[in-house]
């Protein structure tokens, strides 16, 4: 399974809009964001760096990984739905990672319909490439 990288970036005014609400998150050395099956306590924004995503097989091995970059949003199935994370996020050294808890993420989404709609395109475009990968 191959997934698009590009498919978890945002545009940057949605990027703006959510960061705003956003804690930073100390990447200084390699960190775990959120692990696969953990609960989705918030969305996790990836603003300059790199950030590998990784799929277990129910064996516990690694069946799949993406590098994720800057404007990419993590987690983001996993909050919307209120879901286990489906996948892994580890920031790699010197990333700049923001923490936007579920509630605050939530909030937004229900004051502004046209941050929704961006939101709706990113999930659009992690389904296009989770499809795709499977071809």
């Amino acid at each position: 399974m191959q997934l698009d990288p590009s498919s978890f970036s945002a545009d940057p005014d949605l990027i703006r809009a959510l960061d705003r609400r956003a804690t930073s998150v100390d990447c200084r050395t390699e960190r775990v964001l959120f692990n696969q099956g953990d609960s989705a306590v918030g969305l996790y924004i990836l603003k300059s760096g790199l950030a590998t995503l990784i799929l277990h097989a129910a064996t516990g091995e690694p069946s799949a990984s993406v590098q994720a970059s800057a404007g990419s949003l993590l987690g983001l199935p996993a909050v919307v739905s209120n879901h286990p994370y489906s996948l892994s996020a580890i920031a790699q050294p010197s990333a700049h990672v923001s923490f936007l808890p579920r509630g605050d993420f939530l909030a937004i989404m229900k004051s502004d319909p046209a941050i929704a709609l961006k939101i709706l395109a990113v999930l659009a475009a992690e389904v296009r490439s989770a499809r795709q990968s499977m071809i």
